[in-house]
């Protein structure tokens, strides 16, 4: 298993300099300040590997750019509306650039609207840590009383409804602002400007888009690009919803086992594969995470190896992101099966032998607490994540064994 770390560039409160001394094998990172649908340029993607390719004191970093996280699938592609056909047309113009420097794992997500959602970035745990949370109750005081969603009351169980309109009452306007500004973070270049009425406008061109419907665009979307993809050597590997169940309204595709065994028959090629994040599927009780590594592996091309606590007993409910050996997920259980399927590709002679993984997100610890890193993605915290990690690799492989 390849030992990788997801990094933001050069504004990153983590520095190259952290990343090597945690002891990672190779980096996670994409072109953030490209927006979703245009062309990766050959001198941007340069670029890029050179900003991480040196210490801070310029002494090279022996660190090279591993993987894609995330060439984004726009809206518009999503959606199959306005220009979308040439936001495929720059995508696989991207491919090919990506494909010419070198890269070869491209992790990408079909969530609509919103890329990730949790109602806390920085709730605290009992030890003085914090992490993120996705609390059902808070989210239904935004959807139902801050957003004001046509239909948003029916879309939760009556007990939910009830207990977001107590909540909502008690509050005052510094914690729905919090509440507000937490959940617009998800949105893809969300910053302060971003108000309810373009939260509106965004749900408002999904009218009309079922899940069915959605699912047919994503089709559309891997037969153009799936064929370059393995006519490059490329692996393309979709995130899952996060987290994977319906939010505000939207169609989700990609929440379950069912949903990517029927992505994977669709467009059966070896280029159309998964990013397994276990801290997304985890937050669903009826997703088996070691059972999905191992039934699904031979197109896993990327793990986000992370935990989540879940704090409610239904499909939709509340978790926080727990320590990676913390959570509902057996971490164990899942290592085990990637170290299995990593055997299974070394005995067929597969190229693709060691997958990538990266310790996902992490709790904000010791210094952390101070540093205000991105959400999720502390120094100190995911470096504790990929210890515990390599412990496990260590355990089950005899790694360092006198």
């Amino acid at each position: 298993m390849r030992q990788t770390w997801r990094w933001f560039g050069p504004k990153d409160q983590v520095s190259v300099d952290d990343m090597l001394q945690a002891g990672v094998e190779g980096v996670v990172t994409a072109l953030h300040h490209v927006s979703a649908g245009a062309v990766w340029t050959p001198e941007d993607i340069a670029a890029r590997q050179r900003d991480l390719a040196a210490m801070k004191d310029g002494s090279p970093s022996g660190l090279e750019w591993e993987v894609v996280e995330s060439l984004p699938v726009s809206e518009a592609i999503k959606k199959q509306r306005g220009d979308w056909r040439a936001h495929i047309a720059n995508y696989k113009s991207s491919l090919r650039n990506l494909a010419a420097a070198g890269l070869e794992t491209i992790c990408y997500n079909f969530m609509p609207v919103l890329d990730w959602t949790r109602t806390d970035l920085a709730y605290r745990l009992p030890n003085g840590a914090t992490c993120m949370r996705f609390d059902i109750v808070d989210f239904a005081v935004f959807d139902i009383h801050i957003l004001e969603r046509g239909g948003a009351t029916e879309d939760f169980p009556a007990e939910i409804s009830a207990e977001a309109a107590r909540r909502f009452a008690a509050m005052g306007d510094a914690q729905t602002s919090a509440l507000r500004r937490n959940i617009v973070a998800g949105l893809p270049g969300a910053a302060e400007s971003f108000t309810l009425e373009d939260v509106r406008g965004h749900l408002a061109e999904y009218d009309g888009i079922s899940a069915e419907r959605l699912r047919g665009n994503f089709i559309d979307f891997l037969e153009q690009t799936a064929p370059l993809a393995e006519e490059l050597g490329l692996r393309m590997c979709c995130h899952p919803d996060d987290p994977p169940f319906d939010l505000l309204g939207l169609p989700r595709v990609m929440s379950t086992e069912a949903d990517y065994s029927a992505m994977m028959r669709a467009v059966d090629s070896p280029a159309n594969g998964i990013t397994l994040c276990s801290g997304s599927l985890g937050a669903r009780p009826d997703n088996d995470l070691p059972g999905m590594m191992d039934r699904l592996g031979d197109r896993v091309h990327f793990l986000h190896l992370r935990n989540v606590r879940r704090e409610t007993r239904g499909i939709c409910g509340s978790f926080y992101e727990a320590e990676h050996l913390g959570g509902d997920t057996d971490m164990v259980a899942l290592v085990g099966a990637a170290l299995a399927e990593e055997a299974r590709r070394r005995r067929t002679g597969r190229r693709d032998i060691s997958i990538p993984f990266r310790p996902d997100h992490g709790q904000d610890i010791l210094d952390d607490l101070g540093r205000s890193a991105q959400p999720g993605y502390p120094a100190i915290g995911r470096l504790k994540g990929l210890a515990e990690l390599r412990g496990i690799i260590a355990a089950l492989t005899g790694a360092g064994a006198a």
